[in-house]
């Protein structure tokens, strides 16, 4: 079994985040797209497996038999793509909600890399995750036959069309206060053996209680547009559920970064903290965007 060791106190993970919002910073903005657009696709493969979970066990859905096995099931294969993008120093938005914000705060990146930043993410995910949906599943056919091109549709019903606006945002914050304990957990502590599943116990939790995640509608969403979900459009899509997640994954983000900075960069000295070596990992994983582990 692999054993855990702490590696950073949470101020520490506040600097290395900090580090890391200026290395997203002085990132060419050709690198930060195509990065993005990799991340969209390597959530879209989580995203499929849970697809493939939630439409290949029917039975298991049904509200006379255990209905919540299916979603448990969904939240331990999802982090299969996810885990794949700190390793690979990718860039996503809804880890970049937090770390951008927490960089001009501390007055190590200027207000307006934030915008840019997420604007060009924003784009980069959504076409790698129109890439996945589009070419990787729906043309190649590999979810059209039943059970799962029903399941598609009424994953995407749910996901769109069913709830109201504000539960839509209020399930954005939920999934965004778990995804950035997730980066929080995964750069504060280092597990030995090798071991990179870590820190995804958040990613699974927000999964299993079908709270909304911007990027992975991307995938979820439009492909079941393309499959021609009833009372779904690109159109209600933008309207009722891209800007309610987007808003809402925003002001979960900032639950997490909120209360770091204020404790330990606006009520902390500083600029007279450093990291250790032995502790953070090299200078060149931090600027790679993530602590390696051992």
């Amino acid at each position: 079994m692999p054993s855990l060791e702490s590696t950073l106190r949470p101020d520490e993970v506040t600097l290395v985040l900090v580090q890391q919002a200026v290395t997203k910073h002085r990132m060419r903005y050709d690198m930060v797209f195509f990065k993005a657009v990799l991340a969209g696709l390597m959530l879209s493969f989580g995203a499929l497996m849970n697809e493939i979970v939630s439409g290949g066990t029917p039975a298991l859905s049904e509200a006379s038999a255990n209905p919540a096995i299916p979603k448990i099931l969904g939240g331990f294969v999802f982090p299969s793509g996810f885990v794949l993008i700190p390793m690979l120093g990718l860039e996503l938005l809804t880890s970049n909600m937090m770390v951008l914000p927490m960089g001009i705060a501390s007055g190590q990146i200027p207000w307006w890399s934030l915008p840019i930043n997420w604007l060009i993410v924003t784009f980069g995910n959504l076409a790698g995750s129109l890439f996945s949906a589009a070419v990787l599943v729906h043309y190649s056919d590999i979810l059209s036959s039943e059970p799962f091109f029903s399941s598609v549709q009424a994953f995407a019903s749910k996901k769109a069309v069913v709830p109201q606006w504000h539960q839509i945002f209020l399930r954005g914050i939920g999934c965004n206060i778990l995804v950035c304990i997730a980066i929080w957990v995964r750069l504060g502590t280092r597990i030995k053996n090798g071991s990179s599943v870590h820190g995804l116990e958040p990613i699974a939790i927000f999964v299993a209680c079908s709270f909304d995640h911007v990027i992975a509608n991307m995938f979820y969403i439009p492909l079941g547009i393309m499959f021609d979900t009833p009372s779904l459009s690109t159109a209600n899509y933008i309207r009722k559920s891209l800007i309610a997640t987007y808003l809402g994954n925003i002001v979960g983000a900032f639950i997490v970064w909120g209360p770091a900075v204020y404790f330990y960069i606006w009520n902390a000295d500083y600029n007279n903290k450093k990291l250790e070596g032995t502790e953070a990992g090299t200078l060149k994983d931090i600027e790679a965007g993530y602590v390696k582990d051992e």
